[in-house]
């Protein structure tokens, strides 16, 4: 399976974490694509392209990084925006993941539900201790699911 992973990543957090994503993805073909090489900097400068693409037949799983602390009102909702245009305009979303009682923060766009994020949220920030064990359960999970 050919995989195609996109990140932007202002911080280096999001390039530390796709990472890891390729390295548990090992047996697969996973192309690394920056939104920095593209021309942006972050999704805010390519989301107006990005709400025009057609996404029929494409398989999408999303990851985000949040701060449940300092941005409690809008922890991850990237995901949740980026999943919304993606299935608006025909793509599927796999990856979803339950928002366990570790979480901690006032709302977010990144649920498709009160229990269920859109894919994986990760604060590392405030609990960088729950990273590999979210992140390999994910993975492990879209392998399955893709």
């Amino acid at each position: 399976m050919n995989i195609k992973l996109i990140y932007g990543s202002d911080t280096g957090n999001t390039e530390i974490i796709q990472q890891d994503v390729v390295d548990l993805l090992d047996e697969h073909d996973v192309s690394v694509v920056d939104l920095a090489d593209i021309e942006p900097s972050d999704w805010e400068d390519y989301f107006p392209t990005f709400q025009e693409l057609d996404f029929t037949g494409k398989t999408f799983a999303i990851f985000g990084l949040g701060d449940q602390i300092g941005y409690a009102e809008w922890f991850c909702d990237g995901v949740g925006i980026l999943a919304e245009v993606i299935l608006k305009n025909g793509g599927k979303v796999v990856g979803y993941t339950d928002k366990d009682k570790i979480y901690d923060f006032e709302k977010s766009l990144a649920l498709k539900d009160e229990n269920t994020f859109y894919g994986l949220c990760l604060d590392e920030d405030n609990q960088p201790h729950e990273t590999i064990e979210r992140l390999t359960n994910w993975v492990s999970k879209i392998k399955n699911e893709f």
